[in-house]
């Protein structure tokens, strides 16, 4: 068996190989925990977020993984102000207009809409900038919709994405391109009838041309706020 300085310093390694990671700049605390490798600190955003996960796993083998790496937030924000923000995108989405939603305020639910007949309920709650998302709706898009606005947010740190999904539905690299061309749809800094968009393996690839390098990476940014996309890649070009 490896021992675990051996094991803390192949992850390290594993995370300062990937540029993307920003390993000097954002450094991530490592650290063993029964059979868990903990992640802990601030990352420059969700890419690398997600890269750093994906790195540790490919390391760590039968090792779960405790995430706990944080998004620097695009603009500071307290808990307040993100829970309205989220709010506000919830129920303004018309695709989540039959879901009931509450929000925990200063310990107490607070119901912000109440469906008579709810396809779905979302819990909100908000703690430190992290956007915690309860309760179930009735299908993958949906769940991955709603992780999405959250995202957008730009206080928001993390979002862990609760939400169970009622009936249960069987995911695939199909759901996963629907769900980033819907998110694509709904950016207004993106045309998406310029972005072909598959996956394989939970690896979204980007293809086509854009007006400017903002849209190039905010369809980016927009594939990797998905849930369950583990990578992207953006062959997107800029039009001269």
């Amino acid at each position: 068996m490896a021992h675990p300085q051996d094991i803390l310093d192949t992850v390290r390694k594993a995370l300062q190989s990937e540029a993307r990671i920003g390993f000097p700049r954002h450094p991530i605390h490592l650290a063993l925990s029964a059979d868990d490798l903990v992640l802990e600190g601030e990352v420059a955003d969700i890419a690398a977020k997600k890269l750093a996960l994906e790195r540790a796993a490919a390391v760590a083998g039968p090792r779960g993984l405790v995430d706990r790496l944080r998004v620097a937030p695009a603009e500071p924000m307290g808990d307040g102000a993100i829970r309205a923000h989220v709010l506000d995108a919830l129920l303004g989405e018309p695709a989540l207009a039959t879901c009931s939603i509450r929000a925990l305020v200063k310990g107490r639910w607070e119901i912000a809409r109440a469906c008579e007949q709810p396809a779905g309920s979302i819990d909100i709650r908000v703690e430190q900038g992290v956007v915690t998302l309860d309760g179930s709706v009735v299908g993958l898009g949906m769940k991955r919709l709603a992780g999405v606005l959250a995202w957008w947010i730009p206080g928001s740190r993390d979002v862990i994405n609760g939400l169970a999904v009622d009936p249960p539905e069987d995911d695939n690299d199909d759901e996963i391109s629907d769900a980033v061309r819907i998110a694509l749809e709904k950016d207004p800094s993106v045309d998406p009838g310029q972005i072909r968009v598959t996956t394989r393996n939970s690896v979204v690839t980007l293809e086509g041309q854009v007006a400017a390098d903002s849209e190039r990476e905010a369809a980016e940014f927009d594939a990797w706020y998905v849930f369950g996309v583990d990578k992207v890649v953006n062959r997107v070009r800029v039009r001269a």
